[in-house]
């Protein structure tokens, strides 16, 4: 089986193919390599201007190696083998957009540090209880989310109650699963009849 390639290596072939210097730009696309990327290595620190990272469809397992993104808005790690959201401290108080969709994520601890995220793409993960989901409400910024895909979601959308018991539990949503999110006002028409 052929050696996974490494972050140095995709920066490498990244700037030979777009002309320009890693460590000056601001959108980094180091998705679908081949051979996968499997590890956040420490050469993403050097990616100290870079606004919007892709590193999807690799085989990476864990989140590592943010601390140098001082000026990291969207991180896009959707299709890995990501277990679990532990790592983003470094870009909680910059990342603004987390796309993480199709990887194997079942608990949402790490989360709450992310206090500017307003957009979460994380539909097809392994989230499978109300408890995980309502660490979201952490995330004082949160307006966009796509769940769809986690056993949670399909238990609740096969009932009917999904869009209800979803923006009851997260309250300041504005969008979920690409539906705008109707807010029934708490006093309407009480007591006239």
């Amino acid at each position: 089986m052929a050696k996974a390639t490494t972050v140095r290596e995709a920066l490498a072939k990244w700037e030979e193919k777009s002309g320009e210097k890693a460590s000056e730009a601001t959108a980094i696309k180091l998705y679908g390599q081949v051979p996968s990327i499997e590890k956040m290595d420490a050469s993403l620190s050097t990616l100290s201007k870079c606004e919007k990272l892709s590193l999807s469809t690799n085989c990476i397992e864990k989140i590592t190696n943010l601390n140098g993104l001082k000026n990291l808005r969207i991180l896009s790690l959707g299709r890995n083998n990501i277990k679990a959201l532990t790592g983003l401290e470094a870009v909680g108080d910059t990342l603004e957009e987390l796309w993480i969709s199709y990887n194997l994520i079942e608990k949402l601890k790490g989360i709450q540090c992310m206090k500017n995220l307003k957009v979460l793409y994380m539909s097809n993960n392994l989230v499978k209880e109300w408890g995980e989901f309502v660490r979201l409400a952490d995330l004082p910024c949160l307006a966009d989310l796509v769940f769809v895909g986690n056993p949670l979601e399909e238990k609740h959308s096969a009932d009917g109650t999904w869009m209800d018991e979803a923006s009851k539990r997260l309250p300041n949503l504005k969008k979920l699963d690409g539906t705008p999110v109707i807010k029934q006002e708490e006093d309407e028409g009480d007591g006239e009849s």
